[in-house]
């Protein structure tokens, strides 16, 4: 009976350490919930929409592309493997072997001296194609004029006929000779720069199309230009007819220029 009366009361001080330690615990765990989204949720929420959206681009573009059309030069093996290896540099006649008949070689054509690859689409300049004539060749002249039968050279000599303009005999008989030469001089500036834009549009049609890519350059296209030039006696290429039925009349490059300065 002693032993029950004696049985000590609870000690407030140690109920309230412990009521304090329990109430210290509990903000520790809510604190732990309440700190937010973490670094690896946003990356894991990235990542989901990235796959997301690579499987969404890969069915609306039935499966041509993860990147909805988008392909980076570096993603396409043939073009990363000519950067690694350095631009190439050919001659003409190292470049007329890239012209389909040898399957383990690529298909190049050159623009102005310019190597493109184009091996990409076989169906159109491979053998048999449509355009399998302008590989492996500088084919500059044919892309301006459009006589690929007859042009199918670098050679762009005499080509500025082709945008000369046409004048009114009479009306250019009336201009003194000095009138004249500075009317000449003019026209062959303008027919030149069209030359340069037509050269430019296709070099850049190539150079960015998604396909094709740049390889290198071509050497010596000057040389067989020449020796082609003495081998005919030295005279001048003449313009194919399909390219002298495109030039343009005073009116018409007069309404050109009218145009592009608006």
């Amino acid at each position: 009976m002693s032993e029950v009366r004696q049985r000590q009361k609870p000690n407030n001080k140690s109920t309230t350490k412990a009521g304090s330690n329990n109430s210290n615990k509990k903000p520790s765990s809510s604190s732990k919930n309440a700190r937010g989204i973490s670094i690896l949720d946003i990356i894991r929420v990235l990542a989901t929409l990235v796959i997301a959206s690579c499987g969404l681009s890969y069915y609306m573009t039935s499966s041509e592309s993860l990147l909805w059309g988008y392909r980076p030069w570096f993603t396409r093996l043939p073009v990363l493997m000519r950067f690694l290896q350095g631009p190439l540099t050919l001659t003409p006649a190292q470049l007329a072997l890239y012209n389909g008949t040898d399957p383990t070689l690529p298909l190049y054509l050159s623009v102005n001296g310019t190597i493109f690859d184009v091996s990409a689409n076989p169906l159109v300049y491979g053998p048999g194609g449509h355009y399998n004539f302008f590989v492996g060749r500088d084919a500059t002249r044919a892309f301006v004029t459009g006589c690929f039968q007859e042009d199918l050279t670098s050679d762009l000599t005499g080509v500025e006929e082709m945008f000369m303009p046409i004048d009114d005999p009479a009306e250019l008989a009336a201009l003194p000779s000095g009138e004249r030469k500075k009317r000449h001089e003019q026209d062959v500036r303008y027919a030149r720069s069209r030359i340069d834009r037509a050269v430019a549009h296709w070099q850049g049609f190539f150079r960015n199309h998604k396909r094709y890519f740049e390889v290198g350059r071509v050497v010596g296209l000057e040389e067989v230009v020449a020796a082609s030039n003495n081998k005919e006696g030295g005279a001048t290429r003449e313009l194919c007819k399909a390219a002298r039925q495109q030039r343009p009349t005073r009116k018409q490059v007069l309404e050109a220029q009218a145009a592009g300065k608006r």
